[in-house]
């Protein structure tokens, strides 16, 4: 295989019913969610989670994953990182889109070479690759 080749290592199954006010289901049963509409959209705002929320989750541990990645490579303690994402739903005339703004602390480490640990996971991060060019994202570094 060359470097450019890729090769899928795993892949995540879910199924929504009912859309935005229904259920989720992964395939093999680990998540199990039920969704509601925020009341800032004119839903009821039920106990259910909401696709921006669940987005936020995922950008948030995988950025944190590619941040410790990242960390190891160049050789300092990232383990006591927090990564935030804050998930934003725009309209845009008939279409909506994401905005995200991910707040990132690293206990311990300059903010410098915070800064540059950020910068470089941003690269690695596959939920920062699927975005690029589609969604504005913003990195701030406390």
């Amino acid at each position: 295989m060359t470097q450019t080749e890729t090769k899928n290592i795993y892949t995540a199954q879910a199924t929504a019913h009912g859309g935005r006010a229904g259920r989720i289901e992964s395939s093999d049963g680990h998540l199990t969610m039920d969704l509601s509409v925020p009341s800032e959209m004119g839903g009821d705002g039920g106990a259910g989670t909401n696709p921006e929320q669940l987005f936020a989750a995922g950008y948030a541990a995988c950025f944190q994953g590619a941040l410790g990645v990242v960390g190891r490579r160049n050789k300092v303690d990232t383990s006591a990182s927090e990564v935030t994402a804050q998930v934003g739903l725009q309209k845009n005339g008939l279409s909506f889109a994401l905005d995200v703004e991910l707040h990132v602390t690293i206990p311990g480490v300059e903010r410098e070479l915070a800064e540059k640990l950020v910068h470089e996971a941003h690269q690695t991060c596959p939920y920062s690759v699927a975005t690029r060019g589609n969604v504005d994202v913003r990195l701030v570094v406390a």
